[in-house]
């Protein structure tokens, strides 16, 4: 029987893969969309930005030391649900350091931002789609389970705002807004790390 996490996507997908009709499902089959998440309380209107917004969370221009934390590259493409690549689209990512502190007047913790970090950045998708960050891995904060913020944008437009997580990570059963997707939803914006020749990185793709 099916579970509440089951998609009818993935059960038609399945179906095809057992009748060795595999090849037809990919372009049969719309990719899953990435859903939607809250915002958040700790989005960085951009008078709280540092004057650095670039992909590279983890070193910010004129300062020698950079940000602490387990660096990896997140990476991916912005594709329609037919997998058409969006390039020229304007995404964001913002996330808490390696303490759990968020670039914002409103998270009150009793401690320092890491100076190092960047805490928010941007990328414009490239013809193919392709978008890169260099960051942090995630960390959990005061009730949630680690997470990296997204926005995505067309034009002035936004289009989208989800969050991704850390695949398999303990804490991600505790998390309410992570327990509202079904798994194929949480499998669309799972992190999964793998070591490569410049270092751990990460390929989340997000389709709209």
């Amino acid at each position: 029987m099916p579970t509440k996490h089951t998609s009818r996507r993935g059960f038609v997908a399945g179906t095809l893969g057992a009748l060795g009709l595999s090849s037809l499902g990919k372009a049969a089959i719309a990719a899953e969309p990435t859903p939607p998440a809250m915002e958040g309380p700790f989005y960085p209107a951009p008078a709280m930005r540092r004057p650095d917004i670039d992909n590279d969370l983890v070193r910010i221009i004129g300062m020698v030391e950079e940000a602490g934390g387990e660096v990896f590259t997140l990476r991916g493409r912005v594709l329609d649900r037919d997998g058409a690549p969006l390039g020229g689209r304007r995404i964001e990512i913002w996330q808490c350091d390696m303490n759990g502190k968020y670039m914002h007047p409103g998270d009150r913790q009793a401690i320092a931002f890491d100076s190092g970090f960047q805490g928010f950045g941007h990328d414009i998708t490239g013809p193919d789609g392709s978008y890169s960050f260099r960051t942090i891995k995630p960390v959990t904060y005061p009730g949630r389970t680690p997470h990296i913020h997204v926005k995505l944008f067309e034009g002035d437009r936004e289009v989208l705002t989800s969050q991704f997580y850390i695949a398999g990570h303990p804490a991600n059963d505790r998390d309410r807004l992570y327990n509202r997707m079904s798994e194929a939803e949480a499998r669309a914006v799972s992190i999964v790390f793998a070591q490569t020749d410049s270092g751990e990185e990460a390929v989340v793709d997000v389709v709209i």
